[in-house]
């Protein structure tokens, strides 16, 4: 038979002492077998249950001294000493019944407050689990708040953010990180797999990254469900297999003069954002963005303007130099002294891409209302599309010019060479591009 300890008064208690050296010093104090009051060689109190279970010597900590009195110490080591004896969870035991207690302080029935104390910590625990896990939408989230530092543009956070929450999240959104299989990735990339085959192939890469980032941070183990090598390739079609390669529907040379004539008799910031971006055969967005301040010598022999790399698809600075009807085109736009855009929209916020493709698309219906076949791609025979100009100028360089393909290739700021010759070239051909320009804006004007 186990020693029974003397039930002993709070004073008694609270004169007990540490027995001297460096551990500790446990006091049986009696009421409820185990329970003692354990003090440190620095004189800091706690009680401590201290039972067997399966053969094991256990201790439950059931708080400070003298915060937790004797008699509220007893409460909660009853408490264990009954949850021990019906298998439950000891240390939840006497949270429940001090809540318990509370809730008959407040006038509950004893068992009414125990039911609702049992309910509110069910709750409590259930929140405590929902906050631990990890779901793929969260894990998204809390990758996106790093990885979003490294773009400087704004495009690229967008494209980011919108594939993901658009394409993955939908469909495995609410799993749990660590329970993701390569089925759940394919179910989810099927569906664009072979229609966007592009944005498919960039949402495998951006759902590798998150869970990527869910294995580091120990949310998740094991292989990789959306790496492609040696996995997703035995099941998924290579997208070279499947995507169609489509191009922009491009303005035909044999009809750049006549729609230039028509797009210069339209009125509007859009239709001159459109003329813009003809003569310098640029992309709409670097158009759309560009601020006074990255133009230079506007008033010289030299004018140029030079786009930021944040700016520019190949995080590269790109210089354009402005012939001189871009030049005259500038001097005749107005000014707000509310937008730093050039081309700026009503509001004095950046134009819209559907704002330039709205005049595009204008141009082409006031055609084909006069009868007319408008502006029609030569291949697809599609009504051309602002991006399609940049084809029309690179047909217009290589068909109707003796200017080197590579020249051509960086006015439209594209990636030219391999990577040693990129690091061997240190110009860009800045002012043999400057006469190409000067005469391209001479094609369009017949």
């Amino acid at each position: 038979m186990p020693k029974i300890a003397k039930e002993l008064k709070p004073a008694a208690v609270q004169a007990l002492k540490h027995a001297g050296g460096a551990g500790h010093t446990f006091h049986a104090v009696g009421g409820v077998q185990g329970l003692l009051l354990q003090i440190t060689a620095t004189g800091g109190r706690s009680w401590i249950m201290r039972v067997r279970i399966a053969g094991q010597r256990k201790h439950f900590g059931l708080g400070g001294y003298p915060e937790v009195s004797l008699a509220e110490a007893r409460r909660r080591a009853a408490d264990v000493r009954d949850a021990i004896k019906t298998g439950a969870d000891p240390a939840e035991a006497w949270r429940i019944g001090a809540a318990a207690r509370d809730l008959m302080a407040k006038g509950y029935a004893q068992g009414e407050a125990w039911a609702k104390a049992r309910d509110q910590r069910q709750a409590v625990k259930d929140g405590e689990a929902e906050a631990q896990r990890m779901t793929f939408a969260k894990a998204v989230d809390e990758y996106l708040k790093e990885k979003l530092k490294e773009f400087k543009s704004e495009t690229h956070r967008k494209q980011w953010k919108t594939t993901l929450h658009d394409h993955a999240v939908p469909h495995i959104g609410k799993m749990n990180v660590d329970a993701i299989t390569v089925h759940d990735i394919e179910r989810t990339l099927k569906p664009i797999w072979e229609t966007t085959t592009e944005t498919a192939s960039r949402l495998r890469g951006r759902i590798e990254n998150v869970l990527a980032w869910a294995t580091v941070k120990k949310h998740r183990s094991g292989d990789n469900p959306a790496r492609w090598k040696g996995n997703l390739d035995a099941i998924m079609p290579k997208p070279s297999k499947v995507a169609k390669k489509t191009n922009q529907p491009a303005l035909q040379l044999s009809d750049a003069p006549a729609w230039w004539k028509t797009l210069q008799k339209r009125e509007g910031m859009g239709a001159k954002a459109l003329q813009f971006l003809t003569l310098c055969a640029s992309r709409s967005g670097e158009v759309r963005g560009a601020a006074w301040s990255e133009f230079h010598g506007l008033d010289g022999d030299n004018p140029m303007w030079i786009i930021p790399a944040d700016r520019m698809k190949a995080g590269k600075e790109h210089r354009v130099p402005l012939s001189p009807a871009a030049v005259a085109l500038l001097d005749g736009l107005p000014r707000s002294p509310e937008s730093p855009y050039v081309f700026f929209a009503a509001r004095g916020g950046m134009l819209s891409n559907m704002t330039l493709s709205k005049v595009m698309r204008d141009m082409q219906e006031t055609a084909e209302k006069l009868g007319q076949k408008g502006w029609l791609d030569r291949a697809s025979n599609k009504p051309a599309v602002p991006h399609g100009l940049r084809s029309t100028f690179r047909d217009w360089a290589a068909e109707h010019t003796e200017y080197p393909r590579d020249m051509a290739e960086i006015a439209l700021a594209h990636t030219v060479g391999s990577e040693v010759e990129r690091a061997y070239r240190r110009g860009d051909m800045l002012e043999k591009r400057r006469a190409m320009m000067a005469d391209w804006a001479a094609f369009l004007n017949g």
